[in-house]
C-alpha cells in the first residue's frame, strides 16, 4: 500500500477521480441556490464549476503525460487537439442523440441530470488516458489502476453516505414525481417545488419541507397527484345518531357535498354508512390543493343541512325553536298587513331554518314548496347565464322573502344564496294558499313582486354579452 501512495501519479489521480465530482457536485448545488436567490455570484460560480475545474483537471492529467520521457513534435500537439475536439463531438452527439430529443416517459427523459454529468466525467477520464497512450506513447496504466483503487477506498470509507446518495438517485430515475405534484409522506405533506439530486423540496403551507430523497426511497409516500380515476378524492368521516334513517343521511350528505365550491365539475360524490352510525363521504377535486377547504366547507356546511333535515350529527340535540317561531310569524303578519289572528294556521305549519355562508337556499328551475321569509340575514338572488356563469341581480335582507312562485307552481328563474348566515322562516304553500284566498290583496302583491322580479333577471340576462349573442 505504500508503494502505491508513493507513486507520482497517485495523489493527481485521486484529485482528479474523487475531489473533482464531489467539487462539481458541491458547485452546482452553491448555483442552484445563488439561482434561487437572484444573487449575482451565480455565474462565476458557472464559471468555475464549467471551465476552471475541468481545465484544472486536464492539466493534472497532461503534467503526468509531461513528466513522461516522450519526444514532443507538432504532429502530436496537432494530433492531441484533434483527438480532444473529436471526444467532444462525440460526447456533444451523443447527448443530442440520447437525452435532448428524449421522448416523454422514456428511461432516457427520466435519467437524472447527474447521471449524465459522472458518465461524461468517465468517458473523457477513459478518453483522454487512451488519446495519450496512442498519440504520446504514454504509460497510463497506472492512471486506471489509481482509478480502481480509489474507488475502492471511497467506497469502503463512505458507503452509508454514498449509498444514500445513490438510492436517492435511483429515485430521481425512476421519477414516481415530478415538479407540482403533491405528495403525502411521513415528514410531510405538500407541493412540490424543486427536485434535486439530494431532495425534494415540498411547499406545505407553513413552510418549505425538506425531504431527502434516500428517505423516500427507503420509505413508502403517496403522490395525490397520480390517482386511478378521473380526479383526487377528499374523503371525510362524520357520525350521527344510530336513531337517522341511513338513506337520509346519506341524501343530505350527498346533497350538501355536491354544492361544495371545489367540487370537480361534472363528477359526483359518493357517500355510504360505514358502521356504527358513521359514514365517508368523497369529494371529487380538481386539485389536492383544495382537500383542506372542501373538508372545512363540508362540516361547516352539514351542521346546518343536517339540522334542517332534523338529522343529528354527532349526536346532537334538536333545539326546541317553537317561540321563536311564533314571534316570526307575527312579525311576517305586520308586514304583510295582515291581521294576527288570520296568520294563526301558520304557526302550526311554518318553521325556522338556517343556512351557512354560500349555501344555495333555492336553485335556478325549482318549484318552491314554501314562502320563505328572511329573519336574520342577508341572501343574494342570481340567475346562470347560457355560458355557465352566475349573475347577481340584487340582495334581500331582514323582512323580505322569496320562493313567491310557490303559489302559482312555477318555476323560478333566479336563484337564491345565502351571503352570510341567514335564518329564514318557511311557511308551506298550502299554509299560505289559506291566507291568500282570505286576502286577495296579498296575491296582488305577490304578483307584482313576481314581475318585479322576473324583470330584474331578464335585464341581468341582457345586459351580459354571452346571452345577448346567443338570443
Amino acid at each position: 500500500m505504500s508503494d502505491l501512495l508513493s507513486q507520482s501519479w497517485f495523489w493527481p489521480a485521486v484529485l482528479v477521480v474523487a475531489v473533482f465530482p464531489v467539487a462539481l457536485l458541491i458547485l452546482t448545488e452553491v448555483h442552484a441556490s445563488l439561482q434561487r436567490r437572484g444573487s449575482s455570484f451565480a455565474k462565476p460560480v458557472v464559471l468555475l464549476r464549467n471551465y476552471v475545474l475541468p481545465a484544472l483537471a486536464l492539466l493534472l492529467l497532461i503534467s503526468q503525460v509531461e513528466s513522461a520521457s516522450v519526444e514532443a513534435s507538432w504532429s502530436r500537439i496537432i494530433a492531441t487537439a484533434l483527438g480532444f475536439l473529436i471526444i467532444l463531438f462525440v460526447l456533444s452527439g451523443a447527448n443530442a442523440v440520447l437525452f435532448s430529443n428524449a421522448s416523454s416517459g422514456t428511461w432516457r427523459s427520466r435519467l437524472p441530470s447527474i447521471f449524465v454529468d459522472l458518465g461524461r466525467l468517465v468517458v473523457i477520464v477513459i478518453s483522454l488516458g487512451v488519446l495519450f497512450s496512442v498519440v504520446w506513447g504514454a504509460d497510463v496504466g497506472g492512471l486506471f489502476a489509481a482509478l480502481g483503487v480509489t474507488s475502492i477506498v471511497i467506497g469502503l470509507a463512505l458507503q452509508n453516505a454514498v449509498g444514500s446518495i445513490i438510492a436517492g438517485l435511483l429515485l430521481l430515475f425512476e421519477q414516481p414525481f415530478q415538479l407540482g405534484d403533491w405528495l403525502d409522506t411521513a415528514p410531510a405533506k405538500g407541493r412540490i417545488v424543486e427536485v434535486n439530486w439530494r431532495a425534494v423540496h415540498i411547499d406545505t403551507g407553513n413552510g418549505l419541507q425538506i425531504v431527502p430523497n434516500a428517505l423516500l426511497a427507503t420509505g413508502s409516500f403517496k403522490n395525490l397527484s397520480r390517482v386511478q380515476g378521473a380526479s383526487y378524492k377528499a374523503s371525510c368521516t362524520v357520525t350521527f345518531s344510530a336513531d337517522d334513517p341511513p338513506d337520509r343521511v346519506v341524501e343530505v350528505l350527498l346533497a350538501t357535498a355536491r354544492d361544495v365550491p371545489t367540487r370537480a365539475p361534472l363528477l359526483e360524490p359518493s357517500a355510504a354508512p360505514i358502521g356504527e352510525a358513521q359514514y365517508r363521504v368523497a369529494i371529487p377535486l380538481s386539485s389536492p390543493a383544495d382537500e383542506s377547504a372542501a373538508k372545512t366547507i363540508l362540516l361547516q356546511r352539514l351542521w346546518y343541512s343536517s339540522r334542517r333535515a332534523g338529522l343529528h350529527l354527532d349526536d346532537a340535540a334538536t333545539p326546541d325553536s317553537g317561540d321563536e317561531v311564533e314571534a316570526e310569524v307575527a312579525r311576517v303578519a305586520s308586514a304583510l298587513h295582515i291581521p294576527a289572528g288570520d296568520i294563526q294556521l301558520a304557526r302550526g305549519e311554518a318553521r325556522l331554518v338556517s343556512y351557512a355562508s354560500g349555501e344555495v337556499v333555492q336553485r335556478v328551475g325549482d318549484v318552491p314548496k314554501a314562502l320563505r321569509f328572511i329573519s336574520r340575514g342577508h341572501v343574494s338572488l342570481v340567475v346562470n347565464t347560457p355560458d355557465g356563469h352566475v349573475l347577481s341581480i340584487g340582495e334581500l335582507g331582514p323582512g323580505e322573502y322569496f320562493g313567491l312562485t310557490a303559489l302559482t307552481r312555477q318555476k323560478v328563474i333566479s336563484g337564491v344564496v345565502a351571503s352570510s348566515e341567514t335564518t329564514i322562516l318557511e311557511v308551506s304553500r298550502e299554509t299560505m294558499d289559506v291566507i291568500v284566498r282570505a286576502h286577495p290583496h296579498l296575491a296582488r302583491r305577490l304578483g307584482e313582486a313576481i314581475d318585479v322580479r322576473r324583470r330584474q333577471a331578464s335585464a341581468a340576462l341582457n345586459q351580459h354579452p354571452d346571452t345577448v349573442d346567443s338570443a
